[in-house]
């Protein structure tokens, strides 16, 4: 790991120490999101600097196991930006009608809000046929695919479920709704499949129809973008869609590879290699 912060010595130990101990490559991540991501983590350990909360690394397993959900997992809903689920129908539509399996994968999926939206995209529009699709969920994170499996959400002050699944036209046939608390129903579930998987160190799949990357790419750090967009490409199948974060885009060295289809959500069309 080649990185350079003057006069934050301490920070580079915590960070090695990262690298050595803890399944993630923090190398390949700028370095403002990896400090604001370790600097929460201290204040929540009551650590005083960095040298202290290293000290905690190194004793407490359930503390890397901490570390490694903050530096992996993100802000994410169900049907998380409106706008690109309803630019994503009419792609479903036509994968599903134009093919015997749709492979669908979902990388880094967090706690599963943004499969089972796909499952339930699927389920919920009378021109997709739902049973054609397949669709894969990877993450870093151990807790987080044991989070994503149970598939069991709560509403908060700052989070409503219900709310989210607006984009439906009813949810009830695929959320059970108990209090506050909400259960993905089994048929949505079993459309799934979870598995861990690092996108950097564990390189790409195969004959993706239908991939999701959204909001990852603004934590890399620029070196290693196009790095990283090579392994997305290179699972991606003849004709296949990309969709990444709506301030993601896609880096000069692959833009020849893609198409836009609708640029407001960032969705792309694999058309291959220059």
């Amino acid at each position: 790991m080649s990185r350079s912060r003057a006069g934050d010595d301490g920070l580079e130990r915590v960070i090695a120490f990262v690298e050595d101990a803890v399944p993630f490559e923090p190398g390949y991540y700028n370095e403002a999101y990896l400090g604001r991501r370790i600097a929460a983590r201290m204040q929540r350990r009551d650590a005083a600097d960095h040298d202290e909360y290293l000290g905690v690394l190194r004793d407490d397993d359930d503390e890397r196991e901490a570390l490694l959900d903050a530096l992996t997992v993100n802000v994410t809903g169900f049907f998380r930006d409106p706008d690109m689920w309803a630019d994503l129908r009419p792609v479903l539509r036509e994968l599903s009608t134009e093919r015997r399996r749709v492979n669908a994968w979902s990388a880094p999926c967090s706690d599963g809000r943004e499969p089972y939206s796909l499952a339930m995209l699927a389920a919920d529009d009378d021109e997709v046929t739902e049973r054609r699709v397949d669709i894969l969920a990877t993450d870093i994170s151990e807790p987080a695919i044991a989070a994503a499996r149970a598939g069991v959400y709560e509403t908060t002050r700052t989070t409503d479920i219900g709310a989210e699944l607006g984009p439906l036209s009813e949810y009830e046939p695929y959320v059970e709704e108990d209090g506050t608390r909400f259960r993905v129903r089994d048929r949505i579930k079993q459309r799934v499949t979870f598995e861990t998987h690092d996108l950097i160190r564990d390189g790409p799949k195969s004959d993706v129809d239908l991939l999701f990357c959204r909001n990852l790419l603004i934590y890399i750090d620029g070196a290693y973008k196009e790095p990283l967009f090579e392994t997305l490409t290179a699972s991606l199948g003849e004709g296949g869609y990309l969709v990444v974060g709506k301030t993601e885009t896609v880096p000069p060295g692959c833009r020849g590879a893609f198409e836009p289809v609708a640029k407001r959500s960032r969705i792309y069309r694999y058309v291959g290699a220059d």
